[in-house]
């Protein structure tokens, strides 16, 4: 049998990965009876973790929320996995989260066993961060967590929007999920004025309490939200679309396709299709040819017209590259009439 310190351990490691156990299968896992089970668990309760209980057949002890944040126990990888979303948190546009996951990183590296500690150096070391396009405006942690409970308790959201021309307005929305893409924060909500669904950037929303009443729970407006404020962000809030076939495989689109620029759905093995937008169809003839690869227009038909406009523009130019220029020809500083090697004087 466990003595008692490696036992309160065992406990609290069962505690915390596990919602709720009865004191009977706790006595089976650690192996002593239900009266040592609860003996140890007023220890937890001295020790300052607040261990919930509930009477009665179906009753058990539960970890529960305290007004402190005792220590926590784990495992290998998990200390590695935390350790590594330290480093890596500063990052993911919440503002102010980089001085305190460097805290959090100091404490957790300095109670860390070597082994570990060279784990989490080594993905530090040879780890290089591939950060693509302007960084976005970061987003206060504390309006994060507010949108988070109040999606989790179904509670109406008031708060001030910014759109993208910096003008403020008044929203009262029943908040859904909150979706992190391309290091944007997106809060999905049903819009009551407006009555419809609307995807709100996080880091333009400032909350303005106070909130409620609480509501019952809509049916979200697509199974996948992820892919919902997807096609959001990269099609339905431009002015123009398209859809296009790529004359690639799915995995190999999505290595130079964000989220933000487009929506992909596979086409057989060898093909995928994009929807996408753009401010004009001018704009999204650059946006596709830069993707690179070789691709056909589905629709609309218009935007077949804008390519070829732009083909004939190239053309043109590559025309007059091929032709000699009038300075070339040894013509450009010569007025008519005038011998070739004397100066015109004005």
């Amino acid at each position: 049998m466990l003595d008692t310190s490696a036992r309160l351990l065992r406990l609290l490691s069962l505690l915390q990965a596990h919602r709720e156990w009865s004191g009977a299968d706790l006595a089976d896992r650690l192996g002593v009876t239900p009266r040592t089970v609860r003996r140890d668990i007023d220890r937890l309760r001295e020790l300052g973790y607040p261990v919930n209980a509930s009477p009665g057949t179906g009753g058990g002890y539960q970890l529960g929320a305290g007004a402190e944040l005792p220590p926590l126990l784990l495992d290998d990888d998990e200390a590695v996995a935390v350790a590594v979303g330290l480093r890596t948190a500063a990052g993911q546009g919440i503002e102010g989260i980089g001085e305190t996951s460097v805290r959090a990183l100091a404490k957790l590296e300095q109670v860390l066993p070597n082994r570990l500690r060279r784990r989490v150096g080594a993905l530090h070391a040879f780890t290089v961060p591939m950060l693509r396009g302007p960084q976005p405006s970061a987003v206060d942690p504390a309006v994060l967590t507010e949108l988070a409970n109040l999606c989790r308790d179904a509670e109406r959201l008031r708060f001030e929007y910014r759109d993208h021309d910096g003008a403020p307005t008044r929203r009262t929305v029943e908040p859904h999920r909150l979706v992190c893409s391309e290091r944007r924060w997106y809060l999905v909500a049903w819009d009551l004025d407006r009555d419809d669904w609307r995807t709100f950037r996080v880091d333009r929303i400032t909350p303005r309490p106070p909130h409620g009443p609480r509501f019952a729970p809509r049916t979200p407006p697509a199974e996948d939200l992820a892919a919902y404020v997807s096609r959001g962000v990269s099609t339905r809030a431009y002015a123009s679309h398209a859809v296009i076939r790529l004359l690639v495989p799915l995995h190999e689109a999505a290595e130079r396709i964000s989220p933000s620029a487009g929506t992909l759905e596979a086409d057989g093995d060898a093909a995928c299709v994009l929807r996408t937008g753009a401010a004009s169809l001018d704009v999204m003839v650059l946006h596709i040819m830069m993707i690179g690869f070789e691709f056909e227009v589905l629709e609309p038909a218009e935007f077949i017209e804008a390519i070829r406009g732009a083909r004939d523009l190239l053309s043109r130019s590559l025309e007059r590259g091929t032709s000699p220029s009038p300075r070339a020809r040894g013509g450009a500083d010569r007025t008519p009439g005038t011998p070739s090697g004397s100066a015109a004087v004005s």
